[in-house]
């Protein structure tokens, strides 16, 4: 089967989809977004994971979603899939000028300059934050901010200025702790508020190390469970409940487990 017979056949089968399948028939764009969402982070679980075969069948379930939102705008009158191809390809090619035109981009940073710098014309944007979408996970608004502002050169000059505001951030809160707050309570609204511009500083030392911060506290949260879990066992093979070890023992297991790793 070709290329071009394999995207018809899944075209066809959207649209069968779509005109047979109750589920599927009663789907309108706000609620299948939360799926297209959903896939788009398995895509990117799937790519971490070194799994090629993981990898192939998850980009298939968010081509779906692209060819069943495509049927949505073709069902309303405002395109079809055909559409969306050739847009994205039209984009594609004014935001390349150094691949399809006389612009020259010798570094990744000089293509995301002219990108940036495209983009912003092509949108008309009356602000530095013209369209970005308040509906991202925290620490991608965040980075996306950021990348603004760096746009229009508003950011540190290296990443040991963003390290410097890191250190900054953190020293200011702590010195507006206290007393630990008890449980189910709302927190102190200062105290909020410099953890809210700690984790904004360590988003844009993410930014400047060109590391996904979404995808880094992933990683880390990853680590985190497979060190207990193991620190658990360790300690189960000792005939102890980790549960019920005071928190001096339970960081020797723990330590235990790191090292191991």
């Amino acid at each position: 089967m070709s290329l071009d017979e394999a995207l018809l056949d899944l075209q066809r089968l959207t649209v069968r989809l779509r005109r047979d399948c109750p589920w599927d028939r009663e789907q309108t764009a706000a609620t299948i977004v939360p799926h297209t969402v959903e896939e788009a982070y398995e895509v990117a679980d799937a790519a971490l994971s070194g799994s090629d075969d993981a990898l192939l069948g998850e980009l298939g379930d968010l081509l779906f979603q692209v060819y069943f939102l495509a049927l949505l705008l073709e069902e309303r009158g405002h395109g079809d899939l055909e559409a969306v191809a050739r847009a994205v390809h039209a984009k594609l090619v004014q935001r390349h000028p150094h691949v399809f035109g006389d612009a020259e981009a010798r570094t990744a940073g000089a293509v995301r300059g002219n990108w940036e710098r495209i983009k912003r014309e092509e949108e008309g944007r009356e602000g530095v934050f013209h369209h970005v979408p308040e509906n991202l996970p925290a620490l991608l608004h965040a980075r996306k901010v950021q990348r603004r502002a760096a746009a229009v050169g508003f950011e540190y000059p290296d990443v040991a200025g963003a390290v410097g505001d890191l250190e900054d951030e953190l020293r200011e809160l702590k010195a507006e702790l206290g007393d630990d707050p008890a449980p189910e309570t709302p927190p102190d609204p200062r105290q909020a508020a410099e953890l809210g511009d700690l984790l904004f500083a360590a988003v844009n030392v993410a930014r400047r190390l060109n590391a996904d911060p979404e995808l880094e506290l992933r990683r880390a949260t990853e680590r985190f469970v497979s060190r207990v879990e193991s620190a658990e066992r360790l300690a189960s093979a000792d005939g102890r409940h980790w549960a019920e070890l005071p928190l001096d023992e339970q960081d020797r297991y723990f330590d235990r487990a790191k090292d191991a790793q």
